[in-house]
């Protein structure tokens, strides 16, 4: 390529950084000077201010005040809390987020609850339909709870869903994106074709959430999951959050009572009697440490629209697209994420087969991306903090690896 083009696509991404209405929260980030951070979609990057108030966590509210951080500090409260800080970014109401346990253990929560309450609309509704293309994790979880529930799992890919649908179908257990390679699929339509079936949606939201507006209420959906390290920023290991719509939580019988999830959990009694609302997503003693760190985190969407987020998530990845198409040498990496806007999360996933010593080299030069395996290079775009620049210089060192590594099975 001539210097002329890479000189246009650097002068564009110049352009693109200036006109950007998020550009500034780059700063609320710790990010490297002379790196590109492409890896927010499994972790996502330190908020500057969060250690000072984690410090405060463990040094006044645990160290000074102790047990009176559960009133004083506002411990107590902290699931539903945080819980009515995610909903916004998620289309949800106050009132139906619960934040806690990690992912794996609330999608058990989920698709047992979900399959009591699909047994209230009558017998035979025996089959679990899931995503056959999901998070390995999903599928596990989703097949232990159908064995303890006397279900029957169903891989289906996600298209395939309304074909598949039926009056054996008790709910259906989907992912928002797919984790390898950034497809986005129909919430809306599907959770009405699940609906019209007469079953229960249960949506897996950890690579959409942060990323692009989900609209947990306006569409409709039954129950929902999701981490909150990854576009959430909430650190290493933070909490997942149970999303219980409004008008299922006097049904969500979850299988995992603790005391924390107790109408009077300080009373003690051998029996287990719910709490309302979201409270029922609740298990055990809250992990107060990581649980702060994310509401701390979480300050970097004051002020957000995640419609933003969305539009400026879209343009990164079809800029990053056109210079890897500019930059890349013919044949070398093919695009697996949908061109299509409405088909496409925050990501962009290049099947390429040298693909492990390419990611290898690209973090060598300060570009982090990751890969799956065995050919699929994964490069994930967070609005909040990645711009135009970024991109460009990505596909430019992208480029020049490739360059360097000679296609598998030639002479070289």
């Amino acid at each position: 390529m001539s210097e002329t083009s890479l000189d246009a696509l650097r002068e564009r991404a110049l352009k693109l950084d200036a006109a950007d209405p998020l550009a500034e929260r780059r700063a609320l980030f710790a990010l490297d000077h002379d790196g590109v951070y492409l890896d927010g979609n499994s972790l996502g990057a330190l908020p500057v201010h969060v250690p000072a108030r984690v410090q405060d966590v463990l040094t006044r509210q645990w160290g000074e005040l102790r047990i009176r951080s559960w009133d004083e500090s506002g411990w107590w409260t902290a699931p539903e809390r945080i819980g009515d800080r995610i909903a916004p970014l998620v289309g949800a109401a106050a009132g139906q987020i619960v934040v806690g346990d990690s992912t794996s253990v609330n999608v058990f929560k989920a698709v047992v609850a979900a399959a009591r309450i699909a047994s209230h609309a009558g017998e035979g509704r025996d089959e679990i339909l899931v995503d056959a293309t999901t998070f390995p994790t999903d599928g596990y979880i989703a097949a232990s709870a159908a064995r303890l529930t006397g279900h029957r799992i169903v891989p289906v890919a996600p298209a395939d869903v309304p074909a598949a649908l039926g009056p054996r179908t008790a709910l259906v257990l989907l992912n928002h994106v797919d984790y390898r390679s950034g497809r986005l699929h129909d919430l809306p339509g599907l959770t009405a074709a699940v609906h019209a079936a007469g079953a229960v949606a249960v949506w897996d939201l950890c690579h959409s959430a942060g990323a692009l507006p989900v609209g947990l209420d306006e569409h409709g959906v039954d129950l929902a999951i999701g981490c909150t390290y990854k576009y959430l920023n909430g650190g290493p290991g933070s909490p997942a959050y149970l999303y219980v719509a409004e008008r299922h939580q006097a049904a969500f019988d979850s299988p995992l009572p603790g005391w924390n999830s107790h109408a009077d959990p300080f009373g003690m009694t051998p029996e287990f009697a719910p709490a309302d609302g979201s409270v029922r997503g609740r298990v055990g003693t809250p992990d107060i440490v990581s649980m702060l760190t994310l509401e701390a985190a979480l300050d970097v969407w004051d002020g957000v629209s995640v419609e933003d987020v969305r539009a400026k998530s879209l343009a990164l990845t079809d800029f990053f697209l056109e210079c890897v198409e500019a930059y890349a040498p013919a044949g070398r990496v093919t695009s697996v994420t949908p061109a299509a806007h409405a088909e496409r999360g925050s990501q962009v996933a290049l099947r390429c087969d040298e693909a492990e010593p390419v990611m290898r080299r690209l973090i060598e030069r300060g570009v982090v991306g990751d890969l799956r395996r065995p050919d699929v290079l994964r490069f994930g775009f967070t609005p909040l903090y990645v711009g135009f620049a970024d991109a460009e210089r990505a596909a430019r060192a992208l480029a020049e690896v490739l360059a360097e590594i000679p296609p598998s099975g030639s002479a070289a």
